[in-house]
């Protein structure tokens, strides 16, 4: 056991990051092997499917992995290597955890996805069972295989029968997504998908939900690499939300190591398996070195306490929020830069004419940005839009003003580079 460990605010980042794969840029060439390694390192994967840039599953593996083809999440999910399960939200998660998720999902977990799903469980079991049949005899199907009657769509109150019917199957177990078509689920029966989960369920193996809520906790503060106890229960969507009492009998075995940071008002937690990451934050030998455009949905931000508390970064999304009452913009990205959150920006990617556009982009301070991350960002965004096919990146209004000159020129220099950049 460590004695006394202490961390400034940056070694602390730098350890977050280092447990999330943002510390440094990709050294290599992307591999699909490399893709779910990305996924197993953060436990969780959430989707979203805003697509005005990139969608957020891609651009989270992207800001880790560097430039790939987005088929190897289809090809991960199809090759059983993640599936689709409700834990912070609809998320992609390992292979290896589905029983863990399903035990969880039937006894503990309280979502809103599942307590929509068993409402129409509870009202609706016939239709249920019916479409059950059906799929048993026909085979893999989408909503969209059921034609609309009436209404529009869109969000959970407002989908059509067959559509919340497959999610309230989906919730329960019963079917799973075996695949995406254009990024669509196509459900299938769950022992046609994973006939090893049933197996185990049916010969007792299903894991006990206590000890999965316990897995749970040590697996949030892995994939964070160090957190406050207040932050453990949201990465899971565990209840409830968790003191410093509730981590001591993990203190007190060794599981859990507690770690003082400078300023923090509470203790800070860093897991055993992390104990090399550890020293090495300790003796001020991580250096954060990766710039990346973060996806609103990516873990690093997705809990807007920790992102305040860790980075100073106030972070809201703003896309579900009325456009007249929107800061920021629609689907803002926030912009890391060697250990620090230095800003964010509202983009639109414009498939047609190959062009990504930066329509707002704001610095975190008032000052801008020193011209190191000036090149930092601007390569980050050629990366980016070039990843989707992109090969111009415009630059619109930015704050402070001046800051958008620089960002031009230092685009300019760039795109003269060799392509090896």
């Amino acid at each position: 056991m460590l004695t006394n460990p202490f961390l400034t605010l940056a070694q602390a980042r730098a350890l977050h990051l280092g447990a999330q794969g943002l510390l440094e840029h990709p050294s290599s060439r992307a591999t699909a092997n490399a893709l779910h390694q990305c996924i197993a390192r953060m436990q969780l994967l959430q989707i979203d499917t805003i697509h005005v840039v990139a969608r957020s599953p891609y651009l989270v593996l992207f800001s880790r992995l560097g430039d790939y083809p987005n088929h190897w999440l289809e090809a991960a999910l199809s090759g059983g290597q993640v599936f689709e399960t409700w834990a912070h939200e609809a998320c992609f998660a390992p292979a290896d955890d589905l029983l863990l998720h399903r035990a969880y999902n039937r006894s503990l977990r309280q979502h809103w996805g599942l307590n929509h799903a068993k409402k129409t469980y509870a009202h609706q079991s016939r239709h249920l069972n019916k479409l059950l049949a059906h799929v048993a005899d026909v085979g893999p199907v989408k909503s969209s295989d059921f034609e609309r009657t009436e209404g529009q769509g869109g969000a959970w109150w407002g989908w059509k029968d067959e559509k919340r019917w497959l999610e309230a199957l989906f919730a329960s177990g019963e079917l799973m997504v075996a695949r995406r078509e254009n990024f669509h689920r196509v459900y299938e029966l769950t022992r046609r998908v994973a006939p090893h989960a049933l197996t185990q369920e049916a010969a007792g193996q299903s894991p006990d939900p206590a000890m999965v809520h316990r897995q749970f906790i040590e697996k949030s503060v892995i994939a964070l690499g160090i957190a406050q106890a207040r932050w453990v229960n949201d990465y899971f969507r565990i209840k409830p939300r968790l003191k410093d009492a509730d981590l001591q009998p993990l203190v007190e075995a060794g599981t859990l190591h507690r770690v003082v940071v400078d300023g923090w008002d509470a203790p800070a937690y860093v897991h055993h398996s992390h104990q090399t990451l550890l020293k090495k934050a300790m003796r001020g030998v991580l250096q954060a070195q990766h710039t990346a455009v973060l996806s609103p949905f990516d873990p690093v931000v997705w809990d807007r306490e920790r992102a305040l508390t860790l980075f100073d970064f106030d972070y809201r999304l703003e896309c579900y929020t009325p456009e007249a009452k929107r800061v920021h913009g629609y689907f803002v990205l926030p912009i890391l830069c060697r250990g620090e959150l230095i800003g964010r920006l509202d983009a639109k990617a414009h498939r047609g004419d190959g062009v990504l556009e930066v329509k707002r982009l704001y610095s975190q301070g008032p000052k801008g940005w020193n011209a190191e991350q000036v090149l930092d960002v601007a390569l980050a965004l050629w990366r980016f839009g070039r990843w989707q096919g992109l090969t111009e990146v415009m630059i619109g209004v930015t704050q402070p003003a001046r800051m958008a000159v620089a960002l031009r020129r230092a685009l300019a220099h760039i795109q003269n580079l060799p392509s090896a950049v």
